[in-house]
Parts: C-alpha cells; sequence; structure tokens
C-alpha cells in the first residue's frame, strides 16, 4: 500500500511517502524557505562576467540568480542539453546585455550562501508530460521500457504538438489514453501562451516571478497522486487545497485534527534517515556524507566476519550495502554526484554483479540516476538528480 502523510506543526510541512508502512521519500518544507525550483521569473540581467562566461540576473528574490553560456543557447541534444558542449570562441555579452528583461525558469534552488541557477530553457511540468517549448524534441521516459508503448505515446504526442514545442513523456504517461495525453498537451501549452502574454506585458516593470509550479506538496501530488491509495493531512488549509487542486483524491483524502499525525514508528524512521551512520542486517554498516560538491558513502564490515571466503565475505556486504544505498539516496533524496567507496573487490566479475544490482534498486527511483561504473581506484561514480530541494 503507497500512501502520503502530510503532517504540519504551522512552520514547515513533514511529507512522508509510505510503502507498506515504510517511508520511501522525505521531505521537509518550511514556509519562511520554500523551493523556487521550476518558477519562472521575469529577470534584469545587473552584470555581465566575460571571464566566467555567465550573468547574474535579478528575479525579484533575496539573492541574484545565476546564468551561465550553457543556459542561454539553444539545447543541441535533448538528452544532454548543451553539457558536453565547448564553449570556446562563444561570448556571453552577445546574448544578454545588463539591464535588458529576461525570461527565466529557476534550474537549481538557492541555498545559504548563494543564488538560485536559472535557464532560459523552459519548462512546464505536468502529471505525464512535460512541455518545452522553442524546442522540436519529443522523447519518451526510459523508465517505459516496453517498445509498442514508447511508440504509441510518441505518435500521440508528435501528431497533436503544435509547432514550436518539445515533450518530454513521463513515466505516468504510460498506459493512458489519447484523451488525457492530448488534453494535457494542450493545458500545457496554454500555461507557456499565458506565461509569454504576461512577460511582454510587464517585462519593463521590476523583476517578479509570473508562474509558480507550487511548493513541494503540489510537486509530489502532481507526479504520485494517481498511485496512492491514502492521503492524509492535519492542515485544513492543505487539505481544502488538495481537495481543489486534485478532486480525483477525494476519496482517499483524509484529515486527521492532530498535532502531530505521525506515529512512533513513522517518527522513528525519520529519526534515521537523519544519522550518519546506518548499519546493515548482516553487521555491516555504511555511511553518508553530504557536502557541496558530492555525497560519500563509505561502506564498512563493521560486526560482520562472514562463514566463506574473505571475497565472499565482503561481496555480501557489500551487496547488502547496495540495496540500503539505493533506499537512502531516494529517502532523503540526495542528488548530484556520488562517489561510493564500496569495500575493495578482487574480481572484476563482483564489481559487475555489484553494479548490476545497483542499476536494479535504483529502477525503483522516481528520480533520473546514472551509474558511471568504477573508477581505477574502486570508487562507484554515479549522479542522481535531486527531486525536491529538502
Amino acid at each position: 500500500m503507497k500512501e502520503i502523510i502530510i503532517n504540519n506543526d504551522g512552520e514547515k510541512s513533514n511529507i512522508v511517502v509510505l510503502e507498506d508502512r515504510k517511508i520511501v521519500e522525505h521531505y521537509c518544507e518550511y514556509y519562511d524557505n520554500k523551493t523556487i525550483e521550476g518558477n519562472i521569473y521575469i529577470g534584469k540581467v545587473v552584470s555581465v562576467l566575460q571571464g566566467m562566461q555567465a550573468a547574474f540576473v535579478d528575479i525579484g528574490e533575496e539573492k541574484n540568480a545565476f546564468l551561465h553560456i550553457k543556459d542561454v543557447l539553444p539545447k543541441v541534444s535533448n538528452i544532454t542539453g548543451n553539457k558536453n558542449e565547448k564553449m570556446n570562441g562563444i561570448d556571453i555579452s552577445k546574448y544578454v546585455k545588463v539591464g535588458m528583461p529576461i525570461l527565466v525558469q529557476v534550474k537549481k534552488d538557492k541555498v545559504e550562501t548563494k543564488g538560485a541557477r536559472i535557464s532560459t530553457d523552459i519548462n512546464i511540468p505536468g502529471r505525464y508530460i512535460a512541455l518545452i517549448p522553442n524546442s522540436d524534441f519529443v522523447t519518451v521516459s526510459n523508465k517505459i521500457e516496453a517498445k509498442k508503448e514508447r511508440e504509441r505515446l510518441k505518435k500521440i504526442v508528435e501528431t497533436n504538438i503544435s509547432n514550436g514545442f518539445g515533450v518530454v513523456i513521463r513515466t505516468a504517461a504510460e498506459g493512458k489514453s489519447d484523451k488525457e495525453l492530448i488534453s494535457e498537451l494542450k493545458r500545457l501549452e496554454c500555461i507557456y501562451k499565458d506565461i509569454t502574454v504576461k512577460y511582454e506585458e510587464l517585462k519593463n516593470d521590476s523583476p517578479q516571478k509570473i508562474f509558480d509550479v507550487g511548493g513541494i506538496i503540489n510537486k509530489i501530488l502532481l507526479a504520485m497522486v494517481e498511485n496512492v491509495e491514502k492521503i492524509s493531512v492535519n492542515n485544513k488549509n492543505i487539505y481544502d487545497f488538495i481537495n481543489r487542486e486534485y478532486p480525483e483524491s477525494r476519496t482517499i483524502l483524509n484529515l486527521v485534527e492532530d498535532d502531530n499525525i505521525f506515529d512512533d514508528d513513522i517518527i522513528a524512521q525519520i529519526e534515521k534517515l537523519e544519522n550518519r551512520k546506518i548499519w546493515l542486517n548482516c553487521g555491516g554498516f555504511i555511511t553518508i556524507d553530504r557536502t557541496e560538491a558530492l555525497t560519500a558513502i563509505d561502506v564498512n564490515t563493521g560486526k560482520y566476519t562472514g562463514k566463506g571466503t574473505l571475497e565472499e565475505t565482503i561481496f555480501k556486504v557489500n551487496e547488502e550495502a547496495t540495496f540500503e544505498i539505493a533506499k537512502q539516496l531516494r529517502a532523503r533524496d540526495i542528488g548530484g554526484i556520488i562517489i561510493i567507496d564500496y569495500i575493495d573487490m578482487e574480481e572484476k566479475e563482483s564489481e559487475n554483479k555489484i553494479m548490476e544490482l545497483l542499476n536494479k534498486c535504483l529502477k525503483q527511483d522516481r528520480a533520473k540516476t546514472q551509474v558511471i561504473g568504477f573508477t581505477p581506484l574502486h570508487l562507484l561514480e554515479m549522479t542522481r538528480k535531486h527531486l525536491y530541494t529538502n
């Protein structure tokens, strides 16, 4: 059974997604520090740094946002964007100038020391698709594996999309009818057209937000409401919002008038997600250290001594650690570069089995992940795109 519980204490909303009463996703959103990722703004360029091929843009938030040349130029790939493109010889001052208005979307949220990362590449998210204006790419989520279904979805979109738009077809689109997909496609096109109208009307005014994708609660519901069997909240305003915006959830939506609707077991699970060290059933453990640059995960044998050979003992710990690592990445919404220091395995076959297992476990994750592989130092490199900012 999958359910969502939203516990609000007046200052923040604590949100957990449960599968069979086990936390698989956990988020916390403070009212005075809501995520702005995905929001669209009319910005004003305040400085252009040619040496960095970047600009700072006032979007009406506390800190100016950062705009890199790669987030200004049209995307050359529907998979990697401009990530692998060389920017030598390109002058950002030809594209943005101080004082000019600019339509931008927040791609990476602000942090304590830095403003948001923004892009002129706009993305309007829906339940089944994401609309990409000024693009001609139509791609299907890799998590939809059936070839016929991928072809069906792509044909529906390509037949009905207006000129000048691209689309990313999301995993949730699998099995949806033509009517559902076309209806959402046209709704998202209308949203973008409204955004462009507002931009033309207001671009000479002060920098301001003109489209809000909603906070974490709305983003979770947008992606998951059709796949949950129960939603419980303890705040009347949140209850009314869900009831109004997601009428299909009314039969599974419950208002529980209690200061804290998390039971002791859920509270204990949340507390474990704050721990640096996580013990494994075999007696080994992993440690998780998050830095600004990357997340380092270390695997240790701990109390486990094993009964077979040294290689078998090491593989057993690494195997169990892999299940736990995939679980923790999802539950903590860890994003960016992730380095896993498994216990060194002598046999290449053992490393390959661990990589295969990790990829299998990550299929349960809604976030986009990529397992790069083991380095010469036997460290496993991977990336994960966080879903929401904690």
